[in-house]
């Protein structure tokens, strides 16, 4: 079950950072920068964290690093150090094949996690119905927070049809929208609409080129004789593992006037300087091929991790991507929190 305090959380919407890996040259685990990364998020006020996500890198689970479960741990333990309260919303990310996906399901149950996201990718072998069944073995475990994960980066596009059952599914609480696409995110979003449990399930964008715009965004969906209004609430993001102080800024703006008729063009503008930053950061010029490493090199330059290593050593920066993250924090020095972490990196690191 899922909890009250949790619950309400979700549904009212909040900011949850994908936590990234933070690694030595070696590509060994930095075991104090990843703890100094939660605690960083902690202090920069998101409402929760998700932990052994694509951010995360799905390596972890490799039997060659073995790390899904030392990594989850760590957050676990930084989170409840900070007492950040009943509420905090805690995610694992749960993948793989079924036998797999119930063992990552059960240790981070055991674990303290709240809420497990549950990536589809590597499933393609799958029909949608056999899918589904995967979910609802993993439903019976821990609650679960539905992936929509765009087809670049190792994702498969799905009918409306299945987000309607996956919908009904009694344990779903939550779906995070992350095609990059924008029939594909409505596709969700009707599909809950017309699931009877549309007011139990709280809406999440993943879809880091379109941040601000989902949010703002009312949808007004008929279902039979009536109109069901359904917002996305918040968001899980790889984007909001950067910057996060500001994100947080940001998103209490969105919060305070999403119920306005009109909304702040400013808040537009700002939505496209973020695409623009995220372009720089996730790499689509080369398929998203930087996405990771580009993640790692913001918070490397500003002291969170000691280099923007990945555990397998093709990813690396793409050409060109170092000079655009040079671009955009040239260009768009408002939304980074370079003072804030300088004022308070040597606290997350002692």
């Amino acid at each position: 079950m899922l909890s009250q305090e949790v619950k309400k959380a979700l549904h009212y919407g909040t900011v949850i950072p994908a936590h990234p890996l933070a690694l030595t040259e070696n590509r060994q685990l930095d075991e104090k920068s990843q703890r100094a990364l939660t605690r960083y998020y902690i202090d920069a006020g998101v409402g929760g964290v998700a932990v052994g996500v694509h951010t995360t890198q799905f390596e972890i689970r490799n039997p060659e690093y073995n790390l899904y479960e030392k990594v989850l741990s760590l957050a676990i333990e930084e989170i409840e150090k900070a007492n950040v309260g009943e509420s905090f919303v805690k995610i694992a990310g749960i993948c793989g094949r079924t036998e797999q996906a119930l063992k990552e399901a059960t240790f981070a149950k055991k674990a303290g996690f709240n809420l497990g996201l549950v990536s589809l990718g590597g499933l393609n072998d799958r029909t949608e119905e056999q899918l589904l069944t995967h979910v609802e073995k993993v439903a019976d475990i821990i609650p679960i927070f539905g992936f929509y994960l765009q087809p670049s980066v190792g994702g498969r596009i799905f009918s409306y049809e299945f987000w309607k059952a996956f919908a009904d599914i009694p344990n779903v609480h939550a779906v995070k929208i992350a095609p990059f696409n924008r029939y594909q995110t409505f596709d969700v979003v009707r599909a809950v609409c017309h699931s009877n449990r549309n007011e139990e399930i709280a809406l999440y964008t993943g879809n880091d080129d379109n941040i601000i715009a989902d949010l703002l965004t009312t949808y007004r969906i008929k279902v039979g004789n009536k109109k069901i209004e359904k917002k996305i609430v918040g968001g899980l993001l790889g984007q909001w593992s950067v910057w996060t102080k500001k994100v947080v800024e940001i998103f209490n703006e969105i919060k305070a006037v999403q119920d306005n008729e009109c909304i702040p063009s400013k808040l537009l503008t700002l939505g496209q300087e973020m695409t623009d930053a995220n372009a720089a950061f996730f790499d689509p010029s080369h398929d998203f091929k930087g996405s990771i490493a580009g993640i790692n090199e913001v918070l490397a330059r500003q002291g969170l991790m000691k280099g923007n290593w990945c555990l397998l050593e093709k990813e690396n920066l793409s050409p060109g991507q170092k000079e655009e993250i040079d671009r955009v924090y040239e260009q768009y020095p408002h939304l980074n929190d370079d003072e804030f972490v300088k004022s308070n990196i040597e606290k997350w690191f002692t």
